[in-house]
């Protein structure tokens, strides 16, 4: 896209009410930045919880957990600025070690990735001896390296599924592995950690919604409570929740997962009504114009994983890209 059309989208996403000036400011963010990307021979991956001047202005790769760490194996690129948070530019550093990877502002974290160690992984193992363990994408390189194989939202099931034996340990999402739960036959035994994000929608948030808006779509995000998931009228992925939208063509919708989430879909689904009923990710708010191009200019904050963690986190990696082709 050319930069008035990312400018165009930026403004849909925020329904018009940004300034004058304010696009003024972000369109010379993207001309500085776009400028020594070129140079350094760069490429910026962004997530779907990235803020629209993030996500359309400079991100060269847009996407959920699984189609990003996809394209960071991909990458041709000298460097590759993750626009996310931590655990996420260490996921491309894993796939991609050749390329250096930097991360806007290393105090970019992530309540889930917080929520487990990797000591905790192997008392799981005593724990639950011959039990394979299932992560979600959403922890550190460490973790990962412990783990048999990664999950994402959009292939949770069909990797637990996939998995020999009638048990299986996830974690660190509790919530997750509850929605997975309950269309598996399998025994799965749940880590109690949850997003900080996700962890605030509540059943009344769905009864209340029914009231003011009889005609709305609610779509929640499976790190959502059971309790959440069970109401509303749609549960899957960043990817999965925009494929519905596109696929039902719903005239009103109501998203329970991260605000930027909803504004950058809106500027993708012009003619549907967005209800504003979000929570905001602090860490994911952490990444800007002005970082990206701090990053870009003095190539700070780079993301670094351990030879012997790296290769253990590479096979956890690879087990769920074999798996997802089962």
């Amino acid at each position: 896209m050319s930069i008035e059309e990312r400018l165009v989208k930026i403004q849909a996403a925020y329904v018009g009410n940004l300034s004058a000036q304010r696009l003024q400011e972000i369109r010379e963010w993207i001309e500085k930045i776009e400028v020594i990307k070129n140079q350094k021979n760069a490429v910026l991956l962004g997530h779907n919880y990235m803020t629209p001047e993030v996500f359309f202005g400079v991100s060269d790769i847009t996407g959920d957990s699984l189609e990003l760490a996809r394209k960071s194996a991909q990458a041709k690129a000298d460097i590759i600025v993750f626009n996310g948070v931590h655990f996420m530019a260490e996921t491309a550093k894993i796939l991609n070690p050749s390329a250096k990877v930097l991360i806007a502002d290393s105090t970019a974290g992530c309540s889930l990735a917080e929520s487990i160690t990797p000591e905790d992984v192997r008392d799981l193992r005593q724990k639950h001896p011959g039990v394979p363990i299932v992560s979600y994408i959403n922890c550190t390189a460490a973790v990962k390296a412990e783990v048999d194989v990664i999950c994402t939202s959009a292939n949770a099931f069909h990797i637990v599924e996939a998995l020999p034996g009638n048990e299986v340990v996830m974690v660190p999402d509790g919530y997750l592995a509850g929605n997975v739960a309950k269309t598996s036959k399998k025994v799965i035994h749940a880590w109690p950690g949850k997003c900080m994000v996700h962890e605030l929608f509540t059943p009344r948030d769905v009864e209340e919604a029914r009231l003011r808006f009889p005609q709305v779509k609610i779509i929640a995000h499976p790190e959502c409570k059971s309790n959440v998931t069970d109401k509303v009228d749609f549960t899957g992925s960043t990817s999965r929740m925009s494929s519905y939208i596109e696929e039902t063509h719903p005239e009103q919708v109501l998203l329970f997962t991260e605000c930027s989430m909803g504004d950058n879909l809106r500027a993708e689904h012009p003619g549907v009504e967005f209800v504003p009923s979000c929570q905001s990710c602090p860490y994911m708010k952490k990444i800007t114009l002005e970082k990206i191009y701090d990053a870009l200019l003095y190539e700070k904050d780079e993301v670094t994983v351990p030879d012997n963690v790296r290769e253990g986190a590479l096979h956890s990696l690879q087990a769920m890209f074999d798996l997802s082709k089962v």
